[in-house]
């Protein structure tokens, strides 16, 4: 991962971080290399991330790490007070994105936040010039299929509530915060 993939990573965490509450377990999908647990260190109880472009499945004292795919590799567990998925919509299939938002609603506790960054569609062209400069590594960008961040609220509606809808990044990425109620 070049510098500028960790600088738009980290803005994400930081985007998603006010809505995970103290002493939280947090199940992050697409979690790469664990670097929002590492960033919640303090913050986190328990940490779970899935991820099938991970080599190895990885286990800390705070967190797990898993090579597998959401949600049939997560092993049944209780309830989380927060789910991640900080660019993730937007390499999942249209026709799987109801389900996730089913299995997402049921793998949260109520009152728990499922915390959702994705970029507008007119940033895989940016993305792809960046990539090609070599000034990001492109991070799946071959999966992106131009994604209508403005979606999202119906994929996730009615199972949860939407709380937070909000732009970052001039405009190219989108924030939306869900509560199960």
């Amino acid at each position: 991962m070049k510098f500028a993939d960790r600088v738009l990573q980290n803005w994400r965490i930081r985007k998603a971080r006010p809505f995970i509450p103290n002493n939280a377990r947090v199940l992050d999908i697409g979690c790469g290399d664990g670097a929002l647990f590492k960033a919640l260190d303090g913050q986190l109880q328990e940490g779970v991330g899935i991820d099938p472009e991970l080599a190895r499945s990885e286990q800390t004292a705070r967190y797990q790490l898993i090579a597998g795919y959401f949600p049939q590799d997560l092993p049944s567990a209780k309830p989380f007070d927060s789910i991640t998925m900080l660019a993730v919509l937007e390499h999942i299939p249209q026709n799987l994105q109801k389900q996730w938002a089913s299995d997402c609603a049921r793998c949260l506790k109520p009152g728990g936040h499922l915390i959702i960054t994705v970029p507008s569609p007119q940033v895989d062209a940016i993305l792809d010039v960046l990539t090609r400069l070599k000034i990001i590594d492109g991070m799946s960008l071959e999966q992106h299929y131009g994604f209508e961040a403005k979606q999202t609220p119906n994929i996730f509606q009615p199972e949860l509530k939407l709380i937070k809808a909000a732009t970052f990044q001039l405009g190219l990425n989108n924030l939306f915060v869900f509560q199960k109620v």
